[in-house]
């Protein structure tokens, strides 16, 4: 606490700062009181994060009741409004805050040395670091608890392990196959095939050693009576050693997996628990580990949640026109993959809304309980179930409480017999009926014209055959001197009306004789 001196100089603000050029001037304006120092850096981060929220800490209001007890009459000039606010309610002392108060401030952190004595400029120096990096600490809400690069540092570890150990086993079961093939057919999990290679070593072992620990009884017959009548070649005793190592590295890496996913699944509860709850603690850490962070990741909508890990197929659809698609890493989570192919696009789209609900819940809230997750869960499961069974039910608001059907109302209506339904004939209007019959009659004169116009070529053909006939009986000799050219019109057959009067006509002869 400083006393000013001179407050006739206070009044002129703007030219306040030219009496704080030296710590002599300075000194001639303020005077120090009272000075309190700190026991360690959490007193003194707690009396800062008290002053920056506009609190009252328990040192300051010890040292402020002193003063209100002898000087009670004087104002207190307060760089905070807020802070003077909260001092004149709670110990009844007048505080001022202007202009003038802020250009004070500002002088005496100048010469805060000079005024100040018995503090060396490097203690003070390092004191004011230390104080600067705890407030901003805290500021932020740094935690070691909510570190996610640990998470993107654990699931790309994850994701290398499992690469490593699919290269391992691929290659001890092709290697070892060599030696008895049949095994690998009988055992089908990984590990349990290793651990048993490892055991037993040379398949001549198998019928006299016992891996009943490893394998159920029956398994262990067959794999016995394979050992027996095995197809594969022989291997020496270095190459059976080279495989029991090569075993013994993937028993391993299995094991540090398995205690690596662990670890995986306690950070994402600890950081993240309404984002685990609702996709599960891999495809919550594979959607950090893609943005880069939680934070950022709180920063996407929920669009670009549902397509994270998408990229390359959404930019392929777009220039190419076609479909885009519609999920990319939420794949994976078991709401997704439980439903069937028809609803997999709404299920996605709307477990990427309660995603990015979630995600920003733990990000930016200071909760850390699941309880968000778990209701929103609820409802995406109810949503599922609606669109499989395809009811008619509708979602609950709070999603704790069951869907509920809405009640059945019975309204009686009165109906009329209509008589119009007993003709089984179309009902046609008037006009209709009138344009149809002229329709028909056009219809019916049309074809009578064609008709007569095919009956007329009919006859005019049939009247030009025999003048054709005698023509080509006078032109014969023309004919032979030129060239034959084929007659496009079908040979026409001979008259039959003319023999025939030629036989009644012999017949009328022969009778009258």
């Amino acid at each position: 606490l400083l006393q000013v001196l001179n407050e006739k100089k206070l009044q002129e603000v703007d030219s306040l700062w030219k009496e704080f050029e030296t710590p002599e001037k300075a000194n001639k304006i303020v005077k120090l009181k009272h000075f309190e120092k700190f026991q360690d850096t959490t007193e003194a981060l707690a009396a800062s994060t008290a002053l920056v929220e506009g609190k009252l800490s328990k040192n300051l209001k010890k040292i402020l009741k002193k003063i209100v007890a002898k000087d009670a009459h004087e104002q207190l000039a307060v760089a905070d409004a807020k802070l003077g606010g909260v001092i004149k309610d709670k110990l009844n002392l007048s505080c001022i805050h202007s202009p003038m108060v802020t250009e004070l401030m500002r002088g005496i952190r100048s010469q805060i040395e000079g005024l100040i004595t018995g503090l060396p400029s490097r203690e003070m120096a390092a004191m004011c670091l230390g104080l600067a990096h705890s407030l901003s600490r805290y500021k932020l809400k740094f935690s070691p608890d909510k570190v996610d690069t640990m998470i993107i540092q654990a699931i790309s570890l994850l994701d290398d392990l499992d690469k490593e150990l699919n290269n391992y086993i691929m290659r001890c079961r092709e290697w070892y196959g060599w030696h008895f093939p049949e095994l690998g057919k009988i055992i089908t999990d990984n590990l349990t095939y290793c651990k048993c290679v490892r055991k037993v070593g040379d398949r001549s072992n198998f019928a006299s050693s016992d891996v009943s620990d490893i394998l159920p009884e029956e398994i262990e017959e067959d794999v016995k009576a394979a050992a027996e009548i095995s197809m594969g070649t022989e291997v020496s005793e270095e190459d059976i050693n080279n495989i029991i190592h090569l075993c013994d590295q993937v028993i391993e890496i299995s094991e540090y997996r398995t205690q690596l996913y662990d670890y995986l699944k306690n950070r994402m509860m600890a950081i993240a628990p309404n984002l685990t709850v609702m996709v599960g603690e891999l495809v919550g850490a594979r959607l950090i580990a893609h943005a880069g962070s939680l934070l950022n990741l709180a920063k996407h909508p929920a669009s670009t949640v549902q397509l994270l890990g998408a990229e390359k197929a959404l930019f392929r659809a777009l220039k190419t026109k076609r479909d885009t698609p519609k999920f990319g890493l939420i794949y994976h989570a078991s709401l997704v993959g439980q439903t069937n192919a028809k609803n997999k696009g709404k299920i996605s789209r709307m477990l990427a809304a309660k995603t990015a609900l979630t995600i920003r819940y733990d990000a930016l809230g200071e909760n850390t309980s699941a309880e968000m997750g778990a209701e929103n869960r609820l409802k995406v499961e109810t949503r599922l179930r609606l669109l499989e069974e395809r009811g008619i039910r509708r979602i609950s608001g709070t999603g704790k409480a069951l869907a509920r059907t809405d009640k059945y109302q019975n309204k009686s209506e009165v109906k009329i017999f209509d008589p119009s339904g007993d003709s089984t004939l179309p009902a046609v209007s008037k006009k209709r009926k009138i344009q149809e019959v002229e329709e028909q009659d056009t219809e019916v004169a049309v074809k009578a014209k064609k008709f007569k116009a095919e009956m007329k070529e009919e006859i005019t053909v049939e009247d030009d055959e025999p003048v054709k006939k005698k023509k080509k009986k006078k032109d014969k000799g023309k004919q032979a001197e030129e060239e034959e050219v084929p007659s496009e019109e079908p040979p026409t057959n001979p008259p039959v009306e003319n023999t025939e009067k030629k036989k009644k006509k012999k017949k009328k002869m022969k009778d009258e004789d």
